[in-house]
């Protein structure tokens, strides 16, 4: 089964190493059956030098043909602005979609897919520091900024850098089976099953970007104390504030207002807990401030569409049976 992937100069090198390690253990985990062989696409046939220094030779150009292919992935890069309108590179994307059974993106290299008309009224991801732009320049595309990758068709995306992998061992799956899979993810020390219902990353970590020391500290406040009243009006009163000011000061630092940032760590507390536990539900939304299990319930579909129950069952390692506190999932 032939792969190829598309570099460009610039690219993020895990966006290239890491599928390809990925695709190579999953031949060696075949044993002697067919499995993946692999080559990697240039602008040009002169080697092409990645973001972290390296240089690497291209098998083929975009001057070939990718006939008797079967997947073409497209790397992203800090950098993929300035080929978003390299016109001969993106004739080449929609000439040889039509070659392969399936296209995928990686990171930014949703641009090019976009650019190229490929993803019109389609969903998609990226790398989150990066969806807002591809919202803005595709308007068709049903952005999913939250998810590690997605399918729609024969088309795949997937978030930034080491989501590559799990986009790869997602691939490995439908081709090979589930064991296979497993037996890469195993020996490559990786989630199986990363994608629908787990963030890109943390919210915490997002809101970590707080410029303004009171407000980098009351979202920590928040995270260790997530079954407080944490309502716009007691945190704006922790700092001498007025809610009207509170409000527009915390969204203007971390990017959300004070009740999804609420909403959206507890959501991040409980997911913890149903990994590692198996606390109650009932238990789980008092740890995490909820007032209920139907709290809980809706929070969960609002910020990651799938239940609790559902994440449970999806997510949580088998012989879990403690039950964390939230500050220590929260702020490990």
């Amino acid at each position: 089964m032939r792969i190829a992937i598309l570099t460009i100069p610039g690219v993020q090198m895990l966006d290239v190493a890491g599928p390809m390690d990925v695709f190579s253990e999953a031949t060696t985990q075949l044993k002697g059956r067919a499995g993946y062989s692999l080559d990697i696409v240039g602008l040009t046939m002169e080697p092409v030098t990645a973001l972290n220094g390296t240089r690497f030779l291209p098998d083929m150009s975009i001057k070939d043909t990718l006939e008797g292919f079967d997947t073409l992935l497209i790397a992203g890069s800090p950098g993929i602005r300035q080929y978003e309108d390299h016109r001969e590179l993106l004739r080449w994307i929609g000439r040889e979609s039509h070659h392969v059974r399936r296209l995928a993106s990686i990171c930014t290299g949703a641009f090019l897919l976009g650019k190229a008309g490929l993803l019109d009224g389609r969903r998609a991801t990226t790398h989150w520091n990066s969806t807002s732009r591809l919202a803005s320049m595709f308007p068709t595309v049903r952005l999913e900024p939250n998810t590690i990758f997605v399918k729609d068709g024969p088309i795949y995306t997937s978030a930034g850098v080491t989501a590559s992998m799990d986009l790869a061992l997602a691939l490995v799956e439908e081709d090979f089976g589930r064991s296979i899979a497993l037996r890469v993810a195993k020996e490559l020390i990786l989630f199986l099953q990363r994608p629908g219902g787990q963030s890109q990353f943390s919210v915490h970590l997002e809101a970590q970007a707080a410029e303004i020391g009171p407000i980098r500290d009351t979202t920590q406040w928040i995270v260790d104390n997530l079954a407080d009243d944490l309502s716009v009006e007691t945190l704006a009163a922790r700092l001498g504030m007025s809610s009207r000011n509170f409000a527009r000061t915390f969204k203007r630092e971390t990017h959300m207002t004070p009740g999804d940032y609420v909403e959206a760590a507890r959501v991040e507390a409980a997911r913890r807990i149903l990994e590692e536990s198996d606390t109650p539900l009932k238990r789980v939304a008092s740890l995490c401030g909820f007032a209920d299990q139907t709290g809980l319930r809706r929070a969960f579909m609002r910020r990651i569409n799938v239940t609790p129950v559902e994440y449970r069952h999806r997510f949580r390692p088998s012989g879990a049976t403690a039950a964390p506190s939230p500050r220590t999932l929260t702020t490990a």
